[in-house]
């Protein structure tokens, strides 16, 4: 997992590489030979951070567990996790990580401009099918169950092919997604969800995001984290809440709490100890903010994972 020691020595490593990142935004690069971008990165990455662009983007997680934020969404993956960004949508994958452990090609990622689907769709009217799925990714779309299977092999074959083989993958690709179920879809960042994101603000994010994802099951305070971007608390407060959409005890919660899910879903542990072990420090605050999250309590939550 990346760490964030919120030491002076840490400190200093990180301001130093916030004012290295102070790029508007991801910019990403035009492939000539074909319609849209496929590429694939290791995890840590330089491009593996919160980030945001005017392009769509299908992403594929192919190895390991990690926290991930889509807008102001935060939620668990795992290995096999397809989903679809909107344009403008800040997003970032944060893998469970060893201290040096590197995964190699983790990411399989698709990019396109949404001025090329209209320019498709105007000489090849079929294409039109794909547009009220862009229209929902503003939102961020994880998909499930068989959809995310099929895109998954498809997103795969592209990488494998070149020429009309790739472009028929794309299409089979763009059909899996505008067509799956609607249980297949997960919808992701609230509706209201307006970041106003610069570049600066990416970055100060970012940092705060290694710091929050390291620590949340221990102690994570906001004095701490604006420590480390060097600001004071109530400037660091509103300039979060203005960057993101979302509090920076709202993010906390939020992540213990889908630390708590998969816990959930994935163990026999205790309630009680689930509770503990993602960093609430009492079991009737930790239902409380469960059934508020999620409509149902925690037991109930771990009958219906079953």
């Amino acid at each position: 997992m990346r760490t964030a020691d919120p030491g002076d020595d840490a400190a200093a490593r990180l301001a130093e590489r916030l004012l290295g990142m102070r790029a508007n935004r991801e910019v990403i690069p035009v492939d000539p030979n074909h319609s849209v971008r496929w590429h694939e990165h290791d995890y840590p990455s330089p491009v593996a951070r919160w980030n945001y662009h005017p392009e769509y983007e299908i992403h594929l997680i192919r190895k390991g567990t990690g926290k991930f934020i889509v807008g102001d969404h935060i939620g668990t993956f795992e290995a096999g996790q397809v989903s679809l960004v909107g344009s403008g949508l800040p997003h970032d994958w944060v893998s469970d990580l060893e201290p040096g452990e590197v995964l190699e090609r983790r990411d399989a990622v698709i990019q396109f401009d949404g001025k090329w689907v209209d320019q498709a769709a105007a000489a090849i009217p079929e294409m039109v099918e794909i547009k009220p799925l862009l229209e929902q990714s503003a939102r961020g779309i994880e998909f499930l169950g068989r959809s995310a299977q099929m895109a998954a092999a498809a997103i795969e074959a592209m990488g494998t092919t070149a020429g009309l083989e790739r472009l028929h993958h794309l299409v089979e690709l763009f059909a899996i997604l505008a067509r799956a179920p609607q249980e297949d879809r997960r919808y992701l960042a609230d509706e209201w969800f307006r970041p106003q994101l610069d570049g600066q603000a990416a970055a100060v994010v970012d940092i705060v995001l290694e710091y929050v994802f390291s620590n949340h099951a221990g102690s994570v305070k906001m004095s701490e984290a604006a420590a480390l971007v060097g600001m004071a608390e109530p400037t660091f407060s509103k300039y979060f809440k203005r960057s993101t959409g979302q509090n920076f005890s709202d993010l906390v919660r939020k992540l213990r709490l889908a630390h708590a899910r998969r816990l959930l879903e994935r163990s026999d542990k205790a309630i009680s100890d689930i509770c503990y072990e993602v960093g609430f420090s009492n079991l009737s605050n930790f239902n409380r903010h469960f059934l508020n999250d999620t409509g149902v309590t925690p037991r109930a939550y771990r009958q219906g994972a079953g």
